[in-house]
């Protein structure tokens, strides 16, 4: 996919995202990231891509910015954007980002792997990355699939939907290890409000007896870094037997932020 089919593809998200399932996809994610943002710690946060979302609403980093490949606000976004760029070139320092959230970014990113590096360079060792994306095994992927060929389409025609275990081997070649997985919106493709609460009751009964194929997943990973291990004060019980004391320095890396 090039730059300009993964833009239209974009606005063509954009206006999916205000239909009624994508409010019903929006509600959840919306929830799901406010659960898992709440209990991560630091100090700059970064949402990019999909401003309908407020992912870092529930995150208490001092520092939060959304950025996006437009300035424009479009009706029904969160926020405004904040930081404008190209997806595959992060305008961050390298190791200044504690967070880094990417709703519905990959799947309509011309180079996915591309920014899957940038945001493992910004990240800091132990940083947080929480991607969100379709998932082509439920029934809304089915849908896409019969889509193509009936040409009555229910889901955006362009981008790559991404599976979570595609994913997963994506992270681990960045040194990325998944920590949390979650799946959600259970219901059948279906267009109108009317019917999406009709099958409410699947968004229970998914979650116990078939997880895995909900329509939208959210995956949450770490930045390891090989031969780094975070350690507390060195504290000791024993007196020193020196009679002057040494002076001790510590090392501190200092962040950017922003």
């Amino acid at each position: 996919m090039d730059s300009a089919t993964s833009e239209k593809s974009i606005i063509a998200l954009d206006g999916w995202l205000q239909t009624p399932a994508g409010a019903y996809a929006r509600a959840w994610e919306q929830a799901t990231l406010d659960a898992l943002t709440a209990d991560i710690f630091g100090f700059n946060a970064v949402q990019i891509g999909t401003p309908q979302i407020d992912a870092l609403a529930a995150s208490r980093m001092p520092n939060k910015w959304l950025a996006d490949t437009r300035a424009r606000r479009q009706p029904g976004d969160a926020r405004q954007v904040a930081v404008t760029f190209d997806y595959a070139e992060l305008p961050f320092a390298s190791q200044s980002l504690d967070l880094v959230v990417l709703p519905h970014v990959l799947e309509f990113a011309a180079e996915p792997h591309q920014v899957l590096r940038e945001v493992e360079r910004v990240l800091i060792p132990e940083g947080k990355l929480i991607i969100c994306g379709f998932n082509p095994a439920s029934l809304w992927g089915m849908r896409r699939v019969t889509g193509r060929l009936t040409g009555s389409h229910y889901l955006p025609q362009a981008g790559e939907f991404i599976s979570m275990p595609r994913i997963k081997d994506w992270l681990k070649l960045l040194n990325m290890e998944v920590s949390n997985g979650h799946f959600g919106c259970y219901a059948p493709a279906c267009r109108t409000e009317k019917w999406l609460k009709r099958y409410a009751f699947m968004d229970h009964a998914g979650a116990r007896w078939w997880p895995y194929l909900g329509a939208v997943y959210a995956v949450q990973a770490i930045k390891r870094v090989k031969g780094m291990r975070l350690i507390g004060p060195a504290w000791s019980k024993n007196r020193a037997t020196a009679a002057v004391g040494v002076p001790a320095t510590n090392k501190h890396r200092e962040r950017q932020d922003g």
